[in-house]
């Protein structure tokens, strides 16, 4: 068969018909090595000159796809020149197409992926949301324009783009259906990326978790709660729960409330109100000075104070609460102001029989 393709060409195309395909082929192939070597003296030397490294990054990113693209049509132009059978004809020209759309898929890949790796560089260490997004966006692209260029390369190959691309739509329903909380929790941590509710490091409350944010992923966020352990919250939840950032307030607010034994007069009970007053004044290093104090609730077992500060946002919130729990505790001791706790009475009723 092979020699039987190889006597009609030789019977079908004259001398100048193969002059001609080897030297666009050839040419192809010249050039495509001319490239090269450009690419990497020449080319890259200038622009290792330059004080951005995002030149000599796209010339290296280019050279091979840009070498193949030429070679393939220099030999696509070279198969033109000559006449062939048809039986071997539509599967040759087949090939190359499918040689070509592949290059360019290639080569659109390389030049994406550049783009969006200079702007993570321009970006730096900084938290933007482009840094943190990025990432992400490179993969799901480089998957979309991989998957553009296989289909034009099945079509060029003669394959029915239109009943396979049908069957892609019914597995991707059927896989997005199956992956629905996976989905719902990626578009919830692009809702994070972009409106930007809080950044690592920020103290947060979510639900009933309140913590500080370690790191913030696609599907979730990982939160170092008060108590030590790390709570991995799906993103989903942020877009349907209340969130407080506590670190954009510009202080931390505390309630304490405070029970005095019913006993207690009036007077003493001014003095414990201004016992509260002269702590947040004495302590303006950790606390701002705005503060409430004040007889809260009158209740059958206790008075119930209420003492509400801010602690400075620079101070670690637990080492503050501890410090003030601890002078509350000696200044009303040493004041003698005592403090109320949970009591009952129970009664005992005889009955007589007579």
């Amino acid at each position: 068969m092979k020699s039987g393709i190889w006597s009609e060409l030789v019977r079908t195309n004259l001398a100048e018909d193969w002059w001609s395909a080897l030297a666009f082929a050839g040419g192809g192939w010249v050039l495509g090595q001319l490239i090269h070597r450009l690419a990497t003296g020449p080319l890259l030397k200038s622009a290792s000159r330059t004080r951005s490294k995002a030149d000599e990054e796209l010339i290296t990113a280019l050279r091979a796809p840009l070498v193949v693209i030429v070679t393939i049509l220099g030999i696509a132009m070279g198969y033109q020149q000559l006449t062939w059978p048809e039986r071997s004809d539509l599967w040759i020209t087949r090939v190359l197409h499918v040689g070509i759309a592949l290059a360019v898929t290639w080569t659109v890949s390389r030049i994406v992926s550049h783009i969006l790796r200079t702007v993570m560089d321009k970006e730096g260490r900084s938290e933007s949301t482009a840094r943190r997004i990025v990432p992400a966006l490179s993969g799901v692209l480089s998957v979309l324009i991989w998957g553009l260029g296989l289909v034009v390369a099945l079509s060029n190959a003669g394959y029915d783009v239109g009943a396979l691309l049908a069957g892609i739509g019914i597995g991707g329903l059927a896989m997005a259906m199956a992956a629905k909380d996976t989905l719902t929790n990626v578009f919830g941590g692009i809702t994070i990326f972009t409106d930007e509710p809080f950044h690592t490091g920020d103290r947060i409350r979510v639900g009933e978790h309140t913590g500080r944010v370690e790191a913030i992923g696609l599907r979730s966020t990982r939160l170092r709660t008060l108590e030590g352990p790390v709570v991995v919250i799906p993103n989903h939840m942020f877009t349907e729960s209340v969130v407080v950032n506590l670190s954009a307030e510009p202080s931390q607010r505390v309630r304490l409330d405070i029970g005095l034994v019913c006993e207690t007069s009036p007077d003493r009970v001014e003095r414990a109100l201004v016992i509260l007053d002269e702590l947040v004044r004495s302590e303006q290093e950790w606390l701002e000075p705005k503060h409430t104090a004040c007889l809260n609730d009158l209740k059958a077992d206790q008075l119930g104070v209420l003492f509400i500060y801010h602690v400075r946002k620079e101070r670690p919130l637990d080492q503050a609460r501890t410090r003030i729990n601890l002078l509350v505790l000696r200044r009303f001791r040493s004041e003698g102001l005592r403090f109320a706790y949970p009591t009952s009475l129970q009664y005992a009723v005889q009955v007589q029989q007579s």
